[in-house]
């Protein structure tokens, strides 16, 4: 009992990594908007989060190095993309190469460097809780924060005007425009929260999930998160149980190799990325579903008065 315990908290871990930057590529979907550089963006995040808490040691510094990595990407990624109309899947490509080899390139000096330990946390009272408690109530405060920012997110969208705007811009943004909103604002403010949150999500792997720094540590979390927002169809909650989903799947390869599992590491380290592929293979025979949940303008450029 005390294995799938531990098992349990150390899915809630590894899936707070892909709900922060799934929520974040949900905000940029939400308004019309595709990042494929994702991946780089946690990139350059992770080694901007762990060089700020090497020579500060604090991790929460880290953090907000991370998150201000990922906004300045997604900026310019969205100047390019929003304002002079270059083609969004193409640019987040390149955005997703060029964070590979930036933070490669960066990292360089801070393979060996090591950080200082981190604080035990403990949510008093639950964490006593026999089995439980130490596997659910002494996990890193940002955990639970993930599952309280899908409580904001789904108040900000659907219970708000500012989100009803900013659904009205990805749903039809010349309507939006008509009715005199800032299309390319709100569009270019949903891109850099999107960016700040994968930046947040990118320090916290290199801060607090393994602490230390390895060129491509991200292993394609990147595109994992942006598979979970077509897994869970636009929506906050189901971005939430299938960053659960998949964090447990990834979980799940290190407990069966404990158990002496006989099979091969490989085979098992292919475990996460195979449940993506059979997820979106089994989601992708409803197309119906997909466009009526999908907003109408994603991926498209907007051009005013058009």
């Amino acid at each position: 009992m005390e294995s799938y315990a531990l098992l349990l908290g150390a899915t809630l871990s590894a899936g707070t990594v892909l709900a922060l930057a799934a929520l974040g590529l949900l905000i940029n979907e939400k308004a019309g908007i595709v990042n494929l550089g994702a991946e780089g963006m946690m990139l350059c995040a992770a080694i901007a989060g762990f060089a700020t808490v090497v020579h500060t040691g604090s991790t929460w510094l880290g953090f907000g190095a991370g998150m201000l990595a990922g906004a300045v990407l997604a900026a310019i990624f969205g100047v390019l993309v929003i304002w002079l109309n270059t083609n969004q899947y193409a640019t987040g490509l390149a955005l997703s190469l060029f964070g590979a080899g930036f933070s490669a390139f960066v990292g360089l000096s801070y393979v060996q460097a090591k950080l200082p330990s981190l604080p035990k946390y403990a949510i008093p009272g639950l964490a006593d809780i026999p089995l439980l408690g130490p596997a659910l109530f002494t996990l890193h405060p940002l955990v639970y924060g993930a599952m309280a920012l899908v409580l904001v997110m789904m108040w900000f969208l659907y219970r708000t005007r500012a989100g009803l705007v900013l659904r009205a811009v990805g749903e039809s943004p010349s309507s939006a425009h008509a009715l005199g909103y800032p299309v390319r604002r709100i569009r270019l403010m949903a891109v850099v929260f999107g960016g700040a949150m994968c930046g947040l999500a990118g320090a916290y792997i290199s801060t607090v999930y393994t602490p230390l720094w390895v060129e491509g540590m991200v292993s394609g979390r990147g595109w994992i998160a942006l598979a979970l927002t077509t897994f869970a169809t636009w929506r906050p909650a189901r971005v939430l149980l299938g960053a659960y989903l998949f964090g447990g799947v990834t979980m799940l390869q290190f407990h069966l190799q404990a158990s002496g599992v006989q099979l091969a590491s490989q085979l098992l380290s292919m475990l996460p990325y195979l449940a993506t592929i059979v997820v979106l293979v089994l989601i992708s025979r409803n197309p119906t579903w997909i466009r009526a949940n999908m907003p109408a303008s994603l991926g498209k450029p907007f051009y005013p008065g058009s």
